[in-house]
């Protein structure tokens, strides 16, 4: 029995009032806005230096060649040269020894004899052009990817400070790994956490949930990671609705213009989870970060906090609010 009135008052004790006041509490302001995008902007800086390594390479071993036909002849760098005739790594895969050649030949009838001497810049430019259409792709995804590497961060610090061990799975190896003296960097490759706070805790990243049939951001099990098995197995504890403690929407995304649908595909992912384990007459908790919180948006979702519906909040940008949620999650 004391132990159960020992969490009943950590749970009233760490929610939602622990760091939000009111509505206002939840606004992204303009210093945290600027401050994102410039760690957006170095970010995308960092993925596109192996593209400009590559680049430089390239121009070095092209030089090698008297004149444009002599690439032909250069099959040590033929796939950068196919990428700059703007053929992409998954074209390549599809094209026969002929096509490709046919493709070398007509990006130096076209483009390098009529460049003249700057050949080798030309096609070093239209290597970029390629690599740099490829690079958008991912940038594209790119706010989120941060915004999820920072609140990861934020969980590791909070566990660490309050002298929780952890393990953390590998999304390259597919390894649950124990976490060790040095854990920098290791947000770039983490897909779940697990801990111990009442019994044994492992957070999921981008789940496919059997009751929503949708991916979730954040899934929290009450369970230990051997028993749900991330790979697909019918008998894994994903498919047991009262495994799960709690769902959560990140929304890393900064631009202030994006906000408001940000939001709304967040709100609709809650709703959707809220009703999906409504069918089985379960409701776990469900909450929301996000870094480009605005005025109307930080009004709903405080009224739905103050009318339970939702249970959780924070702005990615707040470091208080952050660490504030990541105690709450860590705890329940």
């Amino acid at each position: 029995m004391r132990l159960c009135l020992e969490e009943i008052c950590l749970s009233k004790a760490i929610n939602y009032t622990a760091h939000l006041t009111s509505s206002k509490s939840l606004v992204t302001l303009y210093e945290e806005t600027r401050a994102g995008f410039i760690a957006l902007a170095l970010e995308k800086n960092r993925k596109a230096t192996p593209f400009v390594e590559e680049a430089k390479a390239l121009k070095v071993i092209a030089s090698k060649a008297k004149n444009p036909q002599g690439l032909l002849k250069m099959t040590e760098i033929r796939g950068s040269i196919l990428t700059a005739a703007g053929i992409s790594d998954k074209a390549n895969n599809h094209l026969a020894e002929e096509d490709r050649i046919e493709a070398i030949k007509g990006l130096i009838n076209k483009f390098l004899e009529p460049a003249g001497k700057q050949f080798v810049d030309e096609l070093v430019y239209r290597f970029l052009l390629t690599r740099g259409d490829s690079l958008g792709g991912s940038i594209r995804n790119l706010a989120g990817s941060v915004g999820e590497q920072k609140f990861s961060r934020a969980l590791i610090a909070t566990l660490s400070i309050e002298g929780k061990s952890y393990r953390w799975f590998h999304s390259k190896s597919m390894k649950w790994i124990e976490r060790s003296a040095d854990d920098s960097d290791i947000e770039l490759n983490l897909k779940g956490l697990n801990w111990q706070s009442a019994g044994p805790r492992t957070l999921i990243y981008n789940l496919t949930v059997p009751m929503v049939q949708k991916n979730v951001d954040l899934s929290l099990f009450s369970v230990a990671p051997d028993e749900i098995g991330i790979t697909k197995n019918k008998e894994s504890t994903v498919n047991n609705p009262k495994k799960y403690l709690a769902l959560g929407e990140l929304k890393g995304g900064i631009d202030p213009a994006g906000a408001d649908e940000h939001w709304k595909t967040a709100n609709s992912a809650l709703d959707r989870i809220r009703k999906g384990f409504a069918k089985q007459r379960l409701s776990p908790k469900t909450f929301f970060v996000g870094a480009a919180i605005e005025k109307s948006m930080a009004n709903e979702i405080y009224r739905q906090l103050q009318d339970g519906i939702l249970s959780n909040a924070a702005n990615l940008t707040n470091e208080s609010q952050t660490v504030s949620l990541c105690k709450w999650l860590i705890n329940l």
